[in-house]
């Protein structure tokens, strides 16, 4: 059998034995663990065997976790040496256009540079600035709901998800009427207990609305101001109705739920110091800005990046990878990393937490990190003021968290307004 041939079926088969996992293995659940808002022990004693370290074989494939910062940074920034586009393992491409994943984190050159110049535009600074009265609104519409709930409220459903949705829908321009649709398909895509690659089958919902709402707005133009009509005016004849209804759910599903997780767990973070809620209440602008990007090293709520495929063979870390070879960047590990932090596990805004990798970085770094940015602050200082004396309603040690997802979360945040 020829080497070419032989590559070819070993492709196809790990192609079929990935796309048909129905439980993610037990020897690589730990990066997508968490203890709390901790990264598990496991993790740690992985860091401990070196930056880089071969977690096994998936399918016959060796599978490479990074949790060092430097070498995370490396990979991430490196398209030349790694590919995102791994539809080919997880997804079949003969299903219907909403069934199939994909998207910019999952799109390589040069077709990722054609389609994130689509969004590009929409989110300058001076785009960006527009948004801040809606922003406003949407956070003050959540406190007041939150204080006619109280005294004790959930604040995962009355703040964390509701601020977000509320900010994207908005952003695409979605109209009133179609909102309570819309976020029942909404419902969280990253919780990987009872799925592996069937995950991305969840996503299938709001996809196809979005979708949907790109063919009726190109049919008969009618959606509000928004990302959406935008989108369609503007490059409606280059794009066809998939890839701009795609482009859509990728800003959905990077808005979403992960800004749901970071509002929330960064309350509970923040309830259990004093002077950082305070900080939010009284702060200056840059005060209030180095509290929040502590958060998001701390917090991170993406536990992952988008795997890698190596395009041939290279060294990473000092761990040599072979081409064909799948990894696996720990965005959690990274921003724990005690080469860079000296108490990497303790929350501190004193110190210098510049250069996180939670959005990602290099050419796939999320197009709305600023947009993320500006949701926390406005969210989070709003909240602070509006509730100085918030505390939480139960014990610590009573919370849920997600057992095993992308996207890290806590299940309910009991809270008394005080």
């Amino acid at each position: 059998m020829s080497s070419s041939l032989a590559t070819a079926l070993r492709s196809s088969a790990l192609r079929l034995a990935i796309a048909s996992v129905k439980r993610v293995p037990a020897s690589i659940r730990f990066p997508l663990q968490r203890d709390g808002v901790q990264p598990v022990p496991r993790l740690e004693a992985s860091r401990a065997r070196g930056d880089v370290v071969q977690l096994g074989r998936l399918f016959g494939t060796r599978l490479w976790l990074v949790t060092g910062y430097d070498v995370s940074r490396s990979v991430l920034a490196d398209s030349g040496a790694f590919a995102n586009d791994v539809r080919g393992l997880i997804g079949r491409q003969d299903r219907a256009p909403a069934e199939r994943i994909g998207g910019l984190g999952m799109t390589d050159q040069p077709d990722h540079g054609r389609l994130r110049g689509v969004l590009t535009p929409y989110f300058t600074r001076r785009r960006l600035a527009e948004l801040q009265d809606d922003i406003d609104r949407v956070v003050e519409a959540a406190l007041d709901d939150m204080e006619a709930h109280g005294p004790e409220v959930d604040l995962v459903e009355h703040f964390g998800f509701a601020v977000p949705f509320g900010v994207i829908c908005d952003l695409l321009g979605m109209p009133d009427v179609d909102r309570a649709e819309f976020r029942q398909h909404g419902a969280a895509r990253f919780d990987l207990r009872d799925a592996g690659a069937g995950i991305f089958d969840t996503a299938t919902g709001t996809r196809e609305f979005l979708i949907d709402l790109v063919e009726s707005e190109r049919r008969d133009p009618h959606l509000p101001d928004g990302l959406v009509s935008r989108m369609v005016a503007d490059h409606g004849a280059d794009f066809d109705d998939v890839e701009l209804g795609g482009l859509a759910d990728g800003i959905f599903l990077g808005g979403y739920e992960t800004s749901a997780s970071m509002l929330s767990l960064g309350t509970y973070v923040l309830l259990q110091d004093s002077q950082s809620w305070k900080t939010l209440q009284h702060g200056d602008a840059e005060e209030v800005d180095r509290v929040v990007e502590e958060l998001l090293r701390f917090v991170c709520p993406v536990q992952v990046a988008f795997p890698r495929i190596a395009r041939h063979e290279v060294e990473i870390g000092g761990a040599r990878v072979r081409k064909g070879d799948i990894v696996v960047v720990s965005l959690t590990g990274a921003g724990r990393d005690p080469a860079r932090h000296v108490d990497p596990q303790s929350f501190d805004p004193t110190t210098d937490a510049a250069g996180t990798l939670a959005f990602g970085h290099g050419l796939h770094r999320c197009v709305g990190a600023e947009l993320a940015r500006m949701e926390l602050r406005t969210a989070l200082v709003a909240l602070a003021r509006r509730f100085p004396d918030l505390s939480l309603a139960c014990d610590p040690s009573e919370l849920t968290f997600s057992e095993l997802a992308i996207v890290h979360a806590v299940d309910r945040l009991p809270v008394r307004l005080g």
